[in-house]
């Protein structure tokens, strides 16, 4: 038995701080959404990453801190920046295309680090590798097994696009095999290169009607299988109200160069409502994303009517036929 999908509202105090330490990568990703013309190639310090945590530390909020890059193990230093954020009473992830360099796993424990996450795209090398390179299946899913067998909480993330949609219900059995409990599933976003590249006449992104009707049943099928599903909303019921992370909830995408978004749609752009100067946290003039957050639309989320319109399709009176939810509202289904 499972539970059924269950919608994860913003919950008021919670912290989500994605930190990008580094922009460089050992892989060239097609659909990769980093863009060092906005992100910048700066590789942060070890005193600098530990002093940026701090200024987003608050003993009085539960705050969760995902270390990212590209790629985060290339950065010498992660295991001091994780011990740091464990110290400032943070959970602590880090997303990882399964390379694990700088010894990652003997560098630091799984009681410093609440859940290694890797990101894999595919149930097989074919199509996995398509997407992200040659090789990367077999060195990502070896290493899963390794941290397992370490005792470190492994979860896998698995960003859907058109070119491996249908193959998602095949991460079941892999995952199973493997080991994993813990499964989220994303949407692509038209950023960085695949907002760029073409894919054939559909593109990267998939259709409503292929979202709603493969994701949600594959993550059933996949709790059925004893494993915690993670999958974004996308889109809104009829009744539901819209609401914006923005606006109800703390969240932070720390870049290199100083940048600080509210919204990860945002990130091409230079609008980001807040920056990093002098070691001190500072809202940025101007014309920038919160200025749209307050905007109340029919289509729902606004920073996707205005940064990505061709998503939304409209009925013959002019009305969305979905609306579109906050990009970081969630649904889960829990094993039970």
């Amino acid at each position: 038995m499972t539970s059924l999908a269950q919608t994860v509202g913003f919950q008021s105090g919670e912290r989500n701080i994605f930190f990008h330490i580094l922009t460089a990568c050992n892989l060239s990703c097609r659909h990769c959404y980093i863009n060092t013309g906005q992100h910048g190639t700066t590789t942060l310090s070890r005193e600098t990453m530990e002093e940026w945590l701090e200024l987003f530390a608050d003993k009085d909020k539960k705050s969760n801190v995902i270390f990212l890059g590209g790629e985060p193990t290339m950065h010498p230093d992660l295991s001091h920046g994780i011990a740091k954020a464990k110290a400032l009473g943070m959970a602590v992830t880090v997303d990882s295309n399964g390379y694990l360099f700088n010894d990652l796993l003997n560098k630091t424990t799984p009681q410093l680090l609440d859940y290694l996450s890797f990101s894999l795209d595919g149930p097989n090398a074919q199509v996995n590798d398509s997407i992200r390179g040659e090789g990367v299946f077999d060195m990502c899913t070896t290493n899963m097994r390794k941290a397992i067998a370490m005792n470190y909480s492994v979860s896998v993330i698995y960003t859907v696009s058109s070119r491996n949609i249908e193959h998602l219900h095949g991460m079941i059995p892999l995952l199973a095999e493997i080991g994993v409990k813990r499964f989220f599933i994303q949407v692509i976003g038209l950023r960085g290169n695949s907002a760029i590249e073409t894919v054939g006449e559909q593109g990267w992104q998939v259709s409503p009607e292929q979202w709603l009707d493969i994701v949600p049943r594959v993550a059933k099928q996949a709790a059925e299988a004893g494993i915690h599903v993670t999958f974004p909303k996308v889109f809104l019921e009829k009744d539901e109200v819209f609401e914006c992370a923005g606006l109800v909830t703390e969240n932070y995408f720390i870049f290199p160069n100083g940048r600080v978004y509210r919204c990860p749609l945002c990130e091409d752009h230079p609008i980001h409502a807040l920056e990093i100067k002098d070691n001190q946290l500072t809202s940025t003039d101007g014309l920038n994303e919160d200025s749209f957050f307050q905007l109340n639309i029919a289509e729902g989320c606004v920073m996707n009517k205005l940064l990505q319109p061709d998503t939304i399709s409209y009925d013959v009176q002019g009305k969305p036929d979905h609306r579109i939810s906050c990009c970081l509202l969630k649904q889960e289904i829990i094993p039970v």
